[in-house]
Formats: structure tokens, sequence, C-alpha cells
């Protein structure tokens, strides 16, 4: 997210009480558990490293079932990193990203001008606009979401990293 909204992450890192040198020694970390061969995969790694989850529910994915393995984010109380697991034994993670915490209230976003970074998440924006296109994202954590502004008719891009919005071009 310090690609994006590098003032935002000095805010957050301040709150947390982190130092710099702590959030790139925390990346090196998560990066060295993701490339390894003997740590867990799946949804076991998950566990590992963020205990046991606050919150598993059923979602159902077009016509698959899958596990929704969800814990609290410290900085943001009204998310949750949801992981989400396919059926079987296996544990395979579909997809991992933030989501609004069940109960909480999201934004009201009626146009693009109510897109603050930081504010919401990918469903928020699918729905508030109607036919919105999801596109490729430019990695493996980020995702994109075209939409027509209704203020002004005009196609923009949501881009977000984790789940969580970044920014808004045109």
């Amino acid at each position: 997210m310090a690609d994006h909204q590098p003032e935002l992450v000095g805010d957050a890192l301040r709150t947390l009480g982190a130092t710099r040198a702590g959030l790139r020694e925390a990346h090196r970390r998560w990066q060295a558990w993701q490339h390894s061969r003997t740590f867990p995969r799946g949804e076991r790694r998950y566990r590992v490293i963020l205990g046991p989850p606050e919150t598993t529910a059923v979602r159902q994915v077009g016509d698959l079932s899958c596990r929704a393995l969800l814990w609290p984010v410290p900085l943001w109380p009204g998310l949750r990193f949801e992981v989400l697991v396919a059926p079987g034994g296996g544990g395979a993670v579909w997809n991992e990203w933030l989501v609004r915490a069940p109960g909480a209230s999201s934004p009201e976003l009626r146009t693009a001008a109510d897109l603050a970074p930081w504010c919401c998440v990918v469903d928020e924006v699918a729905a508030a606009f109607p036919a919105v296109v999801p596109m490729e994202g430019d990695a493996p954590t980020r995702w994109r979401l075209a939409f027509t502004d209704p203020a002004d008719g005009a196609r923009r891009v949501a881009h977000f990293t984790w789940g969580l919005l970044q920014y808004v071009a045109d």
C-alpha cells in the first residue's frame, strides 16, 4: 500500500507504534513465508501466522461453496482479513483480502468523489456502481474495477491493494 499511499502508511505506522524498519522486517518475513518450501501451505499457513480465525463462515462463490476465515485487523476495526478456502480437506486458498467486518457500517458511495483512499473495499464499490467491470490487477494482491461515475458519466477505474481502495483514475 506504500506504493500508492505513502502518507497514509506513515500515519498507520505512527498509530500502531511501528517503525519503517519494523515494516520492512515484517514484509521480509511475510515474503520468506510465502516463498518457503517448508512453511505450511493453504489454510494452515494463515492459522500458523495469524492464529485461529475470529470467525469462520460458509460462502457461495457461483455454484461452489467455500469457507471464509476472518481475522481482525488492528489498524481498521471495521475490516477483517478474509481468506477463502476451497471445499474439501486440502485447504487450498482461493483468495485473500480485506473485507468489511460483519455488522460494521459501510460508507455511502454515490459517485467517484466519495471514493477516498482506504475508505472502502472491493465488494462495496462493486455494489455501489451498476455495471462494474472487474479488471486484472498488476500484481496478485491488486484488483481493479471499472465503473461509470453517475456524477458525470465518465468511465473510472478503482484500484485496490489487498481489497482496500487505494485510488481512482480516469
